[in-house]
């Protein structure tokens, strides 16, 4: 069964493997992925190895249902815009493979979740519908099953008291927060937490200025009196997240890869350690689409690890002209 497989693999053979027999089923089986690798010339038999398989403009999601000929819609995850904007949807088939996705993926970085309180201040996720990382966190702090776990939307009074309490406790403590709420927090407050494990999910959702991530980072680690500041990289289009555990360096679990793209020529790709577009394999993304050319720029080093630099310029307008359905 392809997705037992999936959760398998343990090595870069098995998941060029699994990638090759994933990129097969999604070719055969969703309409919207199919005519795009048509365009590009790209057929089922055409693809020998992982770079020959196209990576879908992340930008689909905003205009098509980016979805297999799967008879059921479990859950429509949608992502934050300001007015006027358009916003992704992505249609997810099995919430049972979202919600292994990303315990695996949790456990594979930070081990068990019961050893964890599970601290989630996440405003401007919470104030919407169809936040997938207010689905995942909110699964997690059930895992945890600690009474303290919980989301703090604006009792800001109570999180200070439970992550003074938490810092005393045997449990390691997870504060994973939006990147605004966090610096409003370190701002208003005096901290001092050196137990604390301190998760910024990115963004300034429009409510501050832009920072680039090593300011971020300075900020809240000196605001918070820790060593480093941990990062999820992920998004609504996909099913699975890479972690930093600092240092803007982010790695994936088994069953996840970035390639970085030549941002002059997208079908092809560049050395380590040199800057393009972020190209993510999510496989754990069955019933969607698992090759999805992002608009993010990044780096990709020897060791597999990976950084984030920044967004395209106009990047909304990339690949958008490509299909007319």
């Amino acid at each position: 069964m392809l997705s037992k497989s999936i959760f398998s693999i343990k090595n870069s053979q098995d998941f060029e493997t699994v990638a090759l027999n994933v990129f097969q089923h999604q070719y055969t089986n969703n309409k919207i992925y199919q005519r795009f690798c048509n365009l590009l010339g790209v057929t089922k038999t055409s693809v020998r190895q992982i770079t020959d398989i196209p990576f879908m403009p992340i930008e689909f999601f905003k205009q098509y249902p980016v979805i297999d000929n799967t008879p059921s819609i479990a859950k429509i995850f949608t992502s934050s815009g300001t007015t006027g904007t358009i916003t992704s949807k992505h249609y997810v088939a099995d919430l049972a493979l979202y919600e292994q996705s990303f315990r695996k993926a949790f456990s594979y970085f930070y081990g068990d979740i019961t050893d964890y309180t599970v601290l989630a201040l996440l405003p401007s996720y919470l104030e919407r519908e169809g936040s997938s990382l207010v689905y995942m966190t909110e699964q997690l702090i059930k895992d945890s099953k600690t009474s303290s776990s919980g989301f703090y939307l604006h009792d800001t009074d109570k999180l200070i008291k439970t992550l003074q309490q938490c810092e005393g406790s045997s449990k390691k403590t997870l504060l994973i927060g939006v990147s605004f709420a966090l610096l409003d927090l370190v701002e208003a407050y005096p901290l001092s937490f050196k137990n604390i494990i301190i998760m910024e999910t990115g963004g300034m959702k429009g409510r501050r200025k832009e920072l680039i991530r090593e300011e971020l980072h300075r900020i809240l680690s000196e605001g918070f009196h820790v060593p480093s500041i941990h990062s999820e990289y992920g998004m609504t289009e996909l099913l699975s997240q890479a972690y930093s555990k600092g240092n803007g360096s982010f790695n994936c679990p088994p069953w996840m890869d970035v390639i970085i793209r030549d941002t002059e020529d997208a079908l092809s790709y560049i050395p380590y350690g040199k800057t393009g577009g972020i190209n993510v394999i999510d496989l754990a993304n069955l019933h969607s689409c698992s090759f999805i050319a992002t608009q993010d720029l990044g780096k990709k080093y020897k060791d597999g690890s990976f950084e984030v630099l920044g967004r395209f310029d106009h990047s909304d307008i990339r690949g958008c002209n490509l299909m007319v359905l």
